[in-house]
């Protein structure tokens, strides 16, 4: 059963059928083999019911309101102003794009967006610098990633919602990680950039004046994320309502900016039209997949198989370690999270292990998944923002920054306590 399944999805796949459809057509396919009832009755049931459920309004609104951050001229400001405090470094403007990805995915919610948006404004400053261009391709495709696993994150929030765990804990949880992953990012430039001199560009020439002045344009991202994050800890709203403040204030500081006009809401609606229903296709096939694995069984006996292993949990961990870190070469991270985390959060549970913790795991195993080849995306979309030179470039840039979250889940997994912490605090 578990074979036909896998050598089903990996065909169809490969056929480079949409995702979607690859998980409707599995759960259609499993569901006429291994089933005595026609399930296929229950997809209106299904679809309904999981289609209403008031936390996915979160995801349309997260996705319009980066949409406005792209368009309201707020993503290139905040770049140029931590080019001047981060510069200085060994490494440059490399930093600051980590900077930048790491500020923006506190109020994307998506890895996709924070890549292109910062790619968009960084990519033109590699030639002009001087750097050298596969590993600021690669700063810009792993810092990309934080988006997320750093609050608001539109994965923690599907996550959740699969398996029953608090959005708001996962959210308190993600904090330390997604920093942490920043900082070793930075240490790998640093390192990098230690040994190939070159590779760091010509130095930029700033100074107090300069980053004093450059203060004030950072203060639109704090201020969503305030507004987003600080309205959920203050009890003031929920992920879904705070995600239409975020709305707002992204709105407001369009205004501000003199970048509000009814062509580009236009822009910003089709965008999140578009995006919305390519998530929520997928959302709804995966759903009706997992319904189907868990009549026909399936479930069930993946954990039994898994346990009946022997294993001890360190040992079992390790194992669904490695086998996300294969799977996320040939799916896509999204994808990923959907298929999975119904097969595997069971058996964390029964191995004891927080569904919290093992929340931010699976962000920075999704994460993996975004820069590794063939099917990393972030990988793409940073070459469709570059629009020149080999694909290899991107891939063998990012290279170090697998290795830097390969560290980060060795951390997380010896010292839980770095997820954790935060959540017994505060939650």
């Amino acid at each position: 059963m578990l074979g036909s399944a896998v050598s089903i999805l990996f065909v169809l796949v490969g056929l480079a059928v949409p995702i979607a459809a690859v998980l409707g057509i599995l759960a259609l396919v499993l569901a006429e083999i291994y089933s005595p009832m026609p399930l296929y009755r229950a997809l209106g049931d299904i679809y309904w019911t999981n289609s209403t459920d008031f936390i996915l309004v979160a995801i349309p609104l997260f996705i319009l309101m980066g949409e406005i951050l792209l368009r309201s001229g707020i993503a290139e400001r905040m770049y140029a102003a931590l080019s001047h405090w981060l510069s200085w470094l060994p490494g440059g403007l490399m930093h600051s794009n980590i900077g930048a990805c790491t500020l923006f995915a506190a109020t994307s919610g998506s890895s996709i967006a924070t890549a292109a948006t910062v790619g968009t404004v960084a990519i033109p400053q590699a030639r002009k610098g001087g750097y050298n261009e596969r590993l600021f391709m690669g700063t810009l495709a792993a810092g990309g990633t934080l988006g997320i696993l750093i609050p608001p994150s539109i994965n923690m929030i599907v996550y959740g919602l699969l398996t029953n765990t608090s959005v708001p804990k996962l959210y308190l949880a993600g904090f330390v990680p997604g920093l942490m992953l920043a900082g070793l990012f930075m240490v790998t430039v640093l390192i990098a950039c230690l040994f190939r001199p070159g590779w760091g560009g010509r130095p930029a020439s700033t100074g107090w004046g300069a980053r004093l002045s450059s203060l004030p344009d950072l203060i639109p991202p704090m201020l969503i994320f305030l507004a987003v994050v600080g309205s959920i800890y203050a009890g003031l709203a929920t992920p879904t309502e705070a995600a239409s403040l975020g709305v707002a204030a992204a709105l407001l500081l369009a205004a501000v900016n003199r970048r509000l006009s009814v062509e580009m809401l236009m822009q910003c609606l089709e965008g999140t039209m578009r995006t919305t229903a390519m998530v929520m296709m997928i959302v709804l096939a995966a759903m009706f997949l997992n319904f189907v694995l868990s009549i026909i069984g399936l479930t069930q006996l993946l954990t039994d198989a898994i346990l009946g292993l022997g294993l001890s949990p360190l040992q079992t961990m390790t194992v669904i370690v490695l086998g996300f870190l294969v799977l996320g070469c040939f799916m896509e991270a999204f994808s990923l999270l959907l298929i999975a985390t119904p097969l595997v959060a069971p058996i964390v549970s029964s191995l004891g292990y927080d569904l919290v913790w093992f929340g931010i795991l699976m962000m920075l195993l999704l994460e993996t998944a975004l820069i590794t080849p063939p099917i990393g995306v972030n990988l793409y979309v940073i070459q469709g923002v570059r629009g020149r030179g080999p694909m290899n470039d991107v891939i063998i840039g990012a290279l170090p920054f697998v290795v830097a979250m390969l560290v980060m889940i060795v951390l997380l997994i010896v010292w839980p306590e770095i997820a954790l912490w935060m959540p017994t605090t505060f939650g």
